[in-house]
């Protein structure tokens, strides 16, 4: 398995953590996550399947990592999920800026190393005879 391939099994691993958390400790989430709202057990539980679905594509892709379509829909969720809790911190006002460092490190990090590979498995041009 390619680096890339670890490097989306740790984040998909610290994901489910965060599944578990939407689902069965919504103050943890909130403490860690959403410092600055008042978070329902409805909006945990949402949280925790987002969560459930984004730790899913990061498992299956670091196993397929050649297939482009499930490489793009992992590569958006990070885009989707980092500009999520960006606009949670800058408009609604609802993360810490530690919550979001800590966020933005594991997500860009992880959307800078997608484009980086993102052409790493070109088709090789047909040998001429």
């Amino acid at each position: 398995m390619e680096a890339l391939g670890w490097w989306l099994m740790l984040v998909g691993s610290l994901r489910l953590a965060s599944v578990w958390f939407g689902y069965f400790d919504i103050w943890a989430l909130r403490l860690a996550v959403y410092s600055k709202s008042s978070l329902t057990e409805v909006h945990g539980r949402t949280f925790g399947v987002w969560t459930l679905l984004t730790c899913t594509l990061c498992f299956l892709c670091a196993f397929n990592l050649e297939n482009k379509p499930l490489y793009l829909a992992t590569f958006l969720s990070f885009i989707y999920a980092l500009g999520h809790f960006v606009s949670e911190y800058l408009i609604y006002e609802t993360m810490a800026i530690t919550n979001l460092t800590t966020v933005g490190f594991f997500a860009g990090t992880s959307i800078l190393w997608m484009i980086i590979r993102w052409n790493a498995h070109k088709p090789q041009a047909m040998k001429q005879e």
